[in-house]
Order: structure tokens, then sequence, then C-alpha cells
């Protein structure tokens, strides 16, 4: 490790932080419908969506209205992008000719996108033509994130309003997310990258002759954008297989350092809109530095692991940390940086081969998903999961001291712990089960290229990061099989959807509670008390599900030689 290492860990922390309460401001501005320095341009564009498609945009809608507008709305998703990459052959804007893209495979790109989770079991500059990544892919991107944003929102008006039995209109709510938030900010993102050397272009596929004098195809198209938005949105879909290391998705040492802010930037921001929409700015600063903690003690050692190797490389004379798997433009610090920014926020772009990482180096990451993606989390999707956290939290501080159990001025009670409990639990349910299953059969076994725990972690670590919405992948594991296309997307779709479902039953359940005024028996919500009960729930409650999960590795190698299948 070293001083100007930890430098750049402090400055990335730094500029979050200097940028959460401005964006956070604006986006509260936007969600409230208030005027803006964008308005002038962007509201007769959003009037004229709301007139198009028949949207009234004062006219509110209850929790499961809401709920059920924004499924039906992931209908259309799936079906664009499935069409889109079934019809890839015949369709324009396909300069290498690719071919239509198998069922399985497109079913499951699909369920990953319309996700938010961009798990790819294909390499994108070999696969997928220029109309599916933009028609198909970059849409979705901005689409999926907008849904993260409005659902957080909607579930804030829980916390925010009394008496009441509506939380929002969902298509209001997604077009001024992507109209107001989204779309400006990508727009001067894509300059800066093309700036940096990533291409933007609908040109043909570059050859080359090397020094050698062989033929080189290299593969370019419109790179920029979709970058900006995967970064911004936490999508983590990559244009090239390599994603974030390749260099024409991340050229430079600047333009990862910008990669990983935009990560960061909104999710980070969502909790100052949470406290400016309750009333008290302190709530959400609560709230982020329940996130900061988590997130400094994973980036600290994951670095210390990276920065100092193994035994067996020191033996080797290898020193100077680990640098297997990562860029040398990068280095330790940056890539161990990524690797947390990633998956704490459920981006899963990646600019280094987290398979390659140390034992401990890459417990982190998985433990960040595992922990249910609450730190920052993925846009909107990170503080909604955090807010069920943080209603058990209030639940048990009351059980603890007789404190009474409400939050915000909304009583916390038995429906909303059981609806908590219910998001919380579906997700190890996905990925313990799906593990179990995936080291036992043979189809599956087969697709796994190392032997042994570590094989075992890179099956539990594609089920974790599926579940979890991140599509970040531990590599080693051939996942364009029909097993792994079809229980992925069957995790990626548990893991956003009956996550959501419980969340937006809790807002509508707040939303028509009467708010109740502080008393001397109100557990202070603002303080260091606070937020440290919180850090503790999320890792009890993390750890009950992660410990299970190691132990389970002797059990299902046991099962597997039983069945005669040694992985």
């Amino acid at each position: 490790m070293t001083m100007i290492g930890w430098l750049q860990i402090i400055l990335f922390c730094a500029i979050i932080v200097a940028l959460t309460k401005p964006l956070g401001g604006y986006m509260t501005a936007v969600f409230n419908g208030e005027r803006t320095f964008l308005s002038p341009v962007l509201r007769p564009i959003e009037a004229g969506i709301y007139w198009f498609s028949g949207v009234e945009e004062r006219r509110e809608q209850h929790w499961l209205t809401y709920t059920v507008s924004m499924l039906l709305f992931h209908v259309g998703g799936f079906l664009i992008i499935y069409g889109v990459m079934r019809l890839q052959a015949v369709l324009p804007f396909n300069p290498a000719g690719q071919g239509a893209v198998a069922q399985d495979l497109s079913f499951n790109t699909a369920i990953s996108f319309i996700t938010n989770t961009n798990w790819q079991n294909y390499g994108g500059e070999s696969t997928v033509s220029y109309l599916v990544q933009m028609l198909g892919l970059t849409h979705q991107n901005f689409l999926s994130a907008a849904t993260g944003i409005a659902l957080a929102v909607a579930m804030i008006r829980g916390f925010s309003r009394a008496s009441m039995r509506t939380v929002g209109n969902f298509w209001v709510d997604v077009t001024r997310t992507t109209l107001y938030v989204l779309l400006p900010i990508c727009i001067v993102y894509t300059l800066f990258l093309v700036w940096q050397g990533i291409p933007q272009t609908l040109g043909d596929y570059v050859e080359a002759t090397t020094l050698e004098g062989a033929k080189q195809t290299i593969a370019v198209g419109p790179v920029a954008s979709q970058v900006a938005i995967k970064m911004l949105g936490t999508n983590g879909g990559g244009f090239f297989n390599a994603n974030a290391a390749h260099p024409f998705e991340n050229p430079t040492a600047l333009s990862n350092f910008v990669q990983m802010l935009s990560i960061f930037l909104i999710g980070a921001a969502m909790t100052n809109v949470f406290g400016r929409m309750v009333g008290n700015q302190r709530q959400g600063w609560a709230i982020f530095a329940v996130m900061g903690v988590l997130f400094i003690v994973g980036v600290a050692i994951t670095y210390w692991a990276e920065a100092n190797g193994t035994s067996i490389m020191h033996a080797l004379g290898l020193t100077g940390g680990n640098m297997e798997g990562k860029e040398v433009r990068f280095g330790i610090v940056a890539s161990s940086l990524f690797a947390v920014v990633t998956t704490a926020a459920s981006c899963g772009a990646v600019n280094a081969m987290h398979d390659s990482f140390t034992a401990l180096g890459g417990m982190i990451p998985l433990i960040n998903m595992q922990l249910g993606e609450v730190i920052i989390g993925g846009v909107g999707a990170g503080l909604y999961g955090m807010l069920l956290f943080v209603v058990l939290a209030i639940f048990v501080a009351g059980l603890m001291v007789g404190r009474t159990p409400e939050y915000v001025g909304k009583k916390i009670e038995a429906r909303e712990v059981k609806m908590a409990m219910l998001a919380i639990l579906v997700l190890p349910l996905m990925y313990l089960g799906w593990t179990a299953v995936g080291v036992v059969y043979p189809a599956a076994v087969a697709s796994m290229a190392n032997a042994g725990p570590h094989g075992f972690t890179e099956v539990l670590y594609a089920f974790t990061s599926a579940t979890g919405n991140n599509g970040s992948a531990f590599a080693g594991l051939t996942g364009n099989t029909l097993f792994y296309n079809l229980t992925l997307a069957s995790a990626m779709f548990v893991g956003r959807f009956f996550m959501i479902v419980p969340a937006m039953a809790i807002a509508g359940s707040l939303a028509a509670k009467k708010s109740i005024p502080p008393s001397a028996g109100t557990f202070p919500t603002t303080g260091g008390l606070f937020v440290g009960l919180v850090v503790g729930v999320i890792l009890i409650i993390g750890g009950l599900t992660f410990f299970p999960a190691l132990a389970l590795g002797p059990i299902v190698e046991q099962l597997a030689m039983n069945a005669g299948n040694v992985f």
C-alpha cells in the first residue's frame, strides 16, 4: 500500500461527499415537479410525452397500481430486447453480419437488462449488432435505471406523506428521471468519454495490419453512449467482452476515475433526496454514513489484500502486490477500488478479473453483493434496499430498549417488518439454492473450469451476482448453457421484482399512516448510535446468509462425490 494509493481513495470519497448534496437538491426539485434550470428546454418535451401517451400528470396511483404499471412496463422492455436479438440477422446496423441470437441466450439477456443486472453470457463485439446494442441494451439501460430511481422516490413518499393512499405516478416519475436526470448527464458524459478516446461511430469494424504483418479486425461502434449510461445507471453491461478493462471502454486513468465516480453519483445523492423529502437532511446523512462505513471497510481490506499479495507469491520472489488479472494502466489501487465500487453499487462493470484477486480481496466483492447491494447500491434500488434494513433496525431497537419503533414520524409495525424480511430473505434463497443445484447437476458441473473451493466460489459468485442484480462475474464458468441461461435469469428476476413488491407494499402502508411527532420514547435516528445499529443489523443478517454459504462448500462437495460428480 502507498500514500498515493490512499490519496486516490480519499479523493474519490471526498468528491462523492461534495456532489451528494447539490445533486440531491436538484433531483428533489425534479421529483417534486418544481422548476429547474432545464425546465425551459425540457418541460415542453415532458408535456408532449404525457399528451402522446395519454398520461394524466397530476393523477397519482395507489402503491399496487404503481407496482403493476412498473411490471407491465418491463414486459414491454423484455419483448423489445428479445425481439431484436432474435431478428438481429435481418435488421440494419449490423456491419459484422451477426446472426440471430439463440433463444435461451436472448431470454437470459432480456431478463438481465430489464432487471438492471446486465449479466452477459456472451461477448458483445462478437455476438450482437449495433442496433441491438443501441435499441435493445442502451435503451433499457436508461429505463431500468429510471425505474429503480422512481421506485425509491415512491418509497420515500411513503415515509414523507401522511394519511394518503397514493405514492406518486410511475409514468411521471420515470419520464422525469429520464429527461431531467439521466439524459442531460449522459450527454455531457458521453462527450467526455469520446474526448478520452472511446469510439462513438456507426462505421464498420476496422481492419488493421499488425507489426508481424497479420490481419486483425478491431471492433468499434457506438460505445461511448452505452458506457455513459451503463456507469451512471449502475447497469454494468459492457459493449465489449472485456468490459471496463477494454481500452475502448476505459482508455485512461482519468476515464477510470470518472467512471467510478459516476457509478456512485446518483446512489449517494438519493440519500440526500430522502433527507430533503422527509424534512430532515440529517436523516439522509445518517443513511449515507451507514453506507460509507461499510464501503470504507471493504476498500481498506481489498486494497490491503491486493497490495500485499500472498505468501506463495512472496516465496516465488514476486513482490509489489498481486497484479494478476489487472490492467497495468490502472494498477492495484484503482483495480481494488473499482472492484469494491462496482459490487457495492450493483453496477457490475469490471476493470480487472475478480477471479484473479487474492482470496480475501475476492471475498469483499462477494460480501458486498450478499449484504443485499445496499452500500450505495443500484440507482434507487440501493436506497430502498437500505430502508428495508432501517425498518428492521428500528424494530430491533424497539425490542431491545423498549423505545417506540418509529422512523421519521411513522410507526413501524408488524406489516412493515414482515414485508422487509420477505424482501431480504428471498435473496439468499436464490443464490444459495441455485448454487447447491449448480454444483451437483452434471450439466452445470461440466461448465466449471476449476475444481474444489475455487470452482464452488465461481458458481456461488455467479448466482449471488445475478440475484443481487450486479452482473459482474468471477470468471472460470461457462455461463452460455441452457442450465445457466435459465437459472441465472430466474435469479435475476426474483432478485429484482420479489424485492420490489414488498418494498412498495411498505411504501403504501406507511403513506396511509398518520405522522407522529417525536416524543421522549422516540429512538433518535440521526446520530452515531443509529448508524452503528443499522450497520450491525446489516452485518448480522448478511452474516446469517453469507457464512452458511461458506459452510455449504464441504456439504455440496460431499453430495457431488456421492453422485459421482467430483468437481
